[in-house]
């Protein structure tokens, strides 16, 4: 797989609401900064949040577009995006978007989620 089709599979991963597909995309050691400022360290506590929202966002639609490569090695990645959402959050249809920063690194042969930034668009 190439770091581009990564973004593909990362997507369709968080589109399912379900860790176990997103798992295998995580870094152990990765950290992860959300839009509320809130800084994820390590694949535990990224876990902790990611199903927490998977829990608490009904339906969610995830979609992740205009990505611009800003290195692409044979062994690490950066890219910038934007990302957008919809879902239900207690009953009510609820949307946000932002942009991101990502850093992938290749690790047995996959490329793996190493750190994530996410913000509002400005």
């Amino acid at each position: 797989m190439s770091a581009r089709a990564f973004v593909e599979e990362y997507e369709a991963a968080l589109g399912t609401q379900d860790w176990s597909s997103v798992a295998p995309l995580i870094s152990d050691d990765a950290r992860v900064i959300f839009s509320n400022g809130s800084m994820l360290d390590g694949k535990a506590a990224i876990k902790n949040a990611y199903e927490h929202n998977f829990n608490t966002i009904k339906g969610e639609e995830y979609r992740i577009e205009n990505v611009h490569w800003m290195i692409e090695t044979a062994d690490s990645a950066a890219y910038m995006f934007e990302f957008h959402w919809t879902g239900v959050i207690d009953g009510h249809e609820t949307s946000g978007s932002g942009r991101g920063t990502a850093v992938l690194v290749r690790s047995d042969d996959r490329w793996m989620l190493t750190g994530e930034q996410l913000g509002p668009k400005s």
